[in-house]
């Protein structure tokens, strides 16, 4: 079996995998558990290996790659066009392994480890800081709803907050709403705290 070029639907579990050999015919089509990638990409001869940038794609571009493959990847929307049936594994391996070999495609650069692990700090900090604010408004929307406001800005959320953990004022909130505050600013601290250890 001379495979000449490799489409892969990517997956948590079972891959799908189409191959065709120089002339375009299709010579495999087969499922491969995770386990059994790399041993299958050891055993075949070096060919073009296409797959989406999804979010495993770097890891397994990486990795196959290291057996010898050209493995480049296709942004998922450029990969839809060539889908011809019904969409299901099968139908996305055959459409990469046909997407892959045209000269006009467009392919995503296969990232290192270590570009993938700055752009997880950059995510994780900017999740951390996205969930901090939505933290923050939702403490001074509930205040608000109970006539307590106060100005912009870290000092106005600090006297906010004041008012929450001191006992003899938060005595004139409902206890509910209280306990309810009160996991917010444990929250928004936690956060806070991961977010600087982080830096």
């Amino acid at each position: 079996m001379q495979v000449s070029t490799i489409g892969i639907d990517l997956a948590k579990n079972v891959f799908q995998v189409h191959g065709v050999d120089a002339q375009g015919k299709v010579v495999l089509m087969r499922q491969l558990r995770r386990k059994q990638v790399l041993e299958f990409f050891a055993k075949i001869s070096s060919c073009l290996v296409g797959m989406e940038a999804c979010a495993t794609g770097h890891h397994w571009a990486r990795e196959i790659g290291k057996l010898g493959h050209e493995v480049k990847l296709i942004p998922p929307s450029y990969v839809k066009p060539y889908v011809r049936r019904q969409k299901n594994d099968a139908a996305d391996a055959a459409a990469i392994c046909e997407a892959v070999t045209r000269p006009s495609m467009r392919f995503v650069p296969v990232k290192s480890v270590e570009q993938q692990a700055t752009l997880a700090v950059h995510r994780a900090r900017a999740l951390l800081i996205g969930q901090r604010t939505q933290i923050t408004n939702a403490l001074r929307a509930h205040l608000a709803e109970l006539g307590l406001v106060a100005d912009e800005g870290r000092d106005g959320l600090a006297s906010l907050i004041s008012i929450v953990e001191e006992e003899a004022t938060s005595q004139s909130l409902p206890i509910a709403m209280l306990q309810a505050l009160r996991a917010l600013i444990s929250h928004r601290s936690e956060e806070h705290t991961s977010e600087l250890h982080s830096q």
